[in-house]
């Protein structure tokens, strides 16, 4: 089995000083994180890998050019036989669906991790795992922070963990 976690709008120091402690601590416990951008800075991408040295990250629109530089706008990341594609989104939060299923529709990818809204999501459609998880320090849009887990064997499970 592999175990992912998975943060996405962080925007560290806009909308909270660092990453909540209890999600470092259980990022020590995964094999993969996954950041969908809007890290703001880059300390936060520095964090995130020494809790887990296998990061995966892309970048979002309100990423400053030092991460935009380093990182990727999407990725396809490999859990098992699975293929998990990572991207942020921009746009209307109510065409980010459609938008990340568009950025992906030739890359055969089982999951379709997106941040941008700040609002957790966890839904399948026509096959296909949709899952925001949230902003662990932003709840403009979200009654509650969050991040996520899933775990990848012979299938997908994946749920938002509230703060």
């Amino acid at each position: 089995m592999v175990r992912i976690g998975v943060i996405s709008d962080t925007h560290i120091p806009d909308r909270g000083a660092k990453i909540p402690a209890k999600i470092i601590e259980e990022f020590r416990k995964v094999d993969i994180v996954i950041h969908t951008g809007d890290f703001v800075q880059e300390s936060v991408l520095n964090e995130l890998k020494s809790a887990c040295k296998n990061v995966v990250a892309v970048w979002g629109n309100m990423d400053y050019p030092e991460i935009k530089d380093k990182l990727s706008e999407k990725e396809i990341v490999k859990a098992g036989k699975h293929r998990i594609g990572v991207i942020h989104g921009y746009g209307a939060p109510g065409q980010l669906v459609k938008f990340v299923t568009e950025k992906f529709k030739n890359d055969k990818v089982d999951v379709i991790i997106f941040g941008h809204s700040h609002a957790p999501f966890n839904e399948t459609i026509n096959g296909i795992l949709y899952f925001n998880p949230g902003s662990p320090t932003d709840k403009i849009f979200s009654p509650y922070n969050s991040y996520g887990i899933i775990e990848a064997n012979d299938k997908i499970e994946a749920r938002i963990v509230k703060l």
